[in-house]
């Protein structure tokens, strides 16, 4: 009985569902700018895409070899995660640029599931990441934006009505792609700024530079490059859902 539940379960995670209108699409889209747009708005949604950008170094992290120790969330929609392994190397190189390309991989992965009509299985799958986060947080505030994150998608699955889940599905999906960018374009400009005092920002890019020994500006441009790329073909995928994915 408890094996037909699951894969009842898991029957409705990845059932198909209508594609929202281009309307509703494009609206979502739009709702997501001015969101990521005005700064009151937009530091309250940023905490969703420090979420997914803490658990991208997590995440890479673990993949490569480290021993994740753990994720601290702040107030000012900062984050930092720690692990401990080698302090420099290939793995270290990862985890480090792991963090600004996260959310746009996380909304790349959302586009593709939202244009293959398994809006559902968006939001399952952050309410999954959200999960196994919890127990990695370290502090008390950081267990807020997780929390309340998870806890509006939830609403959003109990009620069960596909329009409802479609266009949150999409929002979040336009807020991974399109949140994804000006982080990296604040990163920079704080850097500007800190230099021009005599100072280090102590940035991902500042990491990278100590690492490899390129120059920290390169990895600005490679971060921004990929998330405005992600961003475009993430909307592409979404408007058009003319990819034939493996799963469809």
């Amino acid at each position: 009985m408890g094996w037909d539940r699951i894969g009842q379960w898991w029957d409705s995670v990845w059932a198909t569902m209508p594609v929202i209108s281009d309307t509703w699409l494009l609206g979502a889209g739009v709702a997501v700018i001015v969101l990521i747009t005005f700064p009151p708005t937009w530091s309250l949604v940023r905490h969703v895409v420090t979420i997914a950008h803490e658990a991208g170094h997590a995440v890479i992290g673990v993949l490569t070899g480290r021993r994740l120790q753990g994720i601290r969330l702040h107030s000012d929609t900062s984050g930092l995660t720690t692990s401990r392994g080698r302090a420099r190397g290939f793995g270290m190189i990862l985890t480090a640029l792991a963090g600004y390309p996260g959310p746009a991989v996380a909304g790349l992965i959302a586009a593709g599931l939202v244009a293959s009509g398994r809006a559902n299985a968006v939001l399952w799958w952050w309410i999954v990441g959200l999960v196994a986060m919890l127990p990695w947080i370290r502090n008390w505030f950081g267990f807020l934006p997780v929390l309340g994150a998870g806890a509006a998608i939830g609403v959003v699955i109990w009620l069960e009505r596909p329009l409802v889940t479609g266009v949150s599905a999409v929002a979040l999906t336009w807020l991974l792609l399109l949140g994804a960018i000006r982080p990296v374009w604040e990163m920079q400009a704080e850097r500007v700024r800190l230099r021009r005092r005599g100072r280090r920002s102590g940035s991902d890019a500042d990491v990278l530079g100590d690492l490899t020994w390129l120059p920290a500006g390169l990895w600005v441009f490679v971060m921004f490059a990929f998330v405005v790329s992600a961003a475009a073909l993430g909307g592409w995928w979404m408007v058009t859902g003319g990819v034939d994915w493996p799963w469809a």
